[in-house]
């Protein structure tokens, strides 16, 4: 079942939304995925999917 991590981020009156960006790396080396993932403020979601977070 599936959690909703970001309905209960958020507050209300705060003004500030959140959304989960899940970013997927190759490694080099052994060619295996592996995911990243980080709650981040909807201004910074591009910033953090670039790798700059």
């Amino acid at each position: 079942m599936a959690k909703k991590v970001v309905a209960t981020l958020k507050v209300a009156g705060k003004g500030k939304e959140f959304s989960k960006v899940i970013t997927m790396n190759k490694s080099p080396r052994t060619g295996a995925y592996s995911f990243k993932e980080q709650i981040v403020a909807n201004d910074f979601i591009k910033d953090a999917i670039a790798g700059k977070l």
